[in-house]
């Protein structure tokens, strides 16, 4: 059965835990699917698992919809969200709408994730109104990386700490289903979970959300540019990946692939026929 915001409502009002990971590609969003992941994320965290930015403020709406297409053919049950890029909601409310309009249309999302606290309430609320589900991201937003002047932890003042509550408030007011929490302490972290009647979905932000969400090529192993602190490593998937290509450039240099049982048979008085 197709998981929806309900799913997450419910599973906040019953204290389970929600699980959500990235991914960009159908392969990867069908197994994550029958493994049986709550939510899956097509994040603009693509620009640097998938397209090698610095950062996610070059993804553009074109890449977004492109990549969530995939994962949304592969994902038969878990509710696909979308990240709107850098500047498709920022500039007015409008193009918030249309382009949350995009990604659910051409994208086949099941909701849009976008960046903010108060200063996008506005938009969160034009966009449930138009009846697309919006999930919230507040602490470490990628997308404001340069004026944060870096990765760095969330929150840790009393004054930034009373604006990240503000902000939750404000955005579940607005109408939000859910809010990502990045990179903040955890025991502020822990603080507005218990405020807030929507769940809260932790990265870096400790085991008191309602739910983790990771990017899976870290998780797996597979990006190693950049690791963060809270990422554990449930496999080395990159590792293996490696020996894999290494064992097929072996045996092709060597010829010993393909063998036998690889190819094609044809009949001889077919091939002697042709001399």
């Amino acid at each position: 059965m197709k998981k929806t915001v309900t799913t997450f409502a419910k599973a906040k009002a019953n204290k389970e835990k929600l699980t959500m990971l990235t991914a960009y590609d159908y392969s990867t969003a069908k197994l994550m699917d029958q493994a049986g992941v709550d939510s899956i994320l097509v994040g603009d965290s693509l620009g640097n698992v998938v397209l090698g930015y610095e950062d996610t403020i070059s993804v553009t709406m074109e890449d977004m919809i492109h990549h969530a297409a995939a994962v949304s053919r592969g994902a038969k049950e878990a509710l696909v969200v979308v990240d709107m890029p850098f500047m498709s909601y920022q500039t007015s409310v409008y193009d918030a709408v249309v382009n949350a309009g995009r990604l659910m249309k051409e994208g086949r999302a099941n909701a849009v994730k976008l960046e903010g606290g108060v200063e996008v309430a506005p938009q969160i609320k034009a966009i449930t109104a138009a009846g697309i589900p919006v999930c919230a991201h507040l602490g470490l937003t990628p997308q404001s990386i340069n004026a944060f002047g870096g990765f760095k932890v969330q929150a840790k003042t009393k004054e930034a700490a009373e604006k990240f509550i503000s902000d939750a408030l404000a955005i579940q007011e607005a109408g939000a289903f859910a809010v990502v929490l990045e990179c903040v302490p955890e025991k502020l972290a822990t603080l507005v979970t218990e405020k807030l009647d929507i769940p809260t979905i932790g990265i870096g932000a400790g085991a008191g959300c309602d739910g983790q969400v990771l990017v899976y090529a870290d998780m797996l192993g597979m990006f190693s540019d950049f690791t963060p602190k809270f990422v554990k490593r449930f496999a080395e998937t990159g590792a293996a990946m490696t020996e894999g290509f290494k064992a097929y450039i072996n045996e092709v240099k060597a010829g010993t692939y393909p063998s036998a049982e690889h190819t094609y048979a044809i009949d001889d008085e077919v091939i002697e026929k042709l001399y």
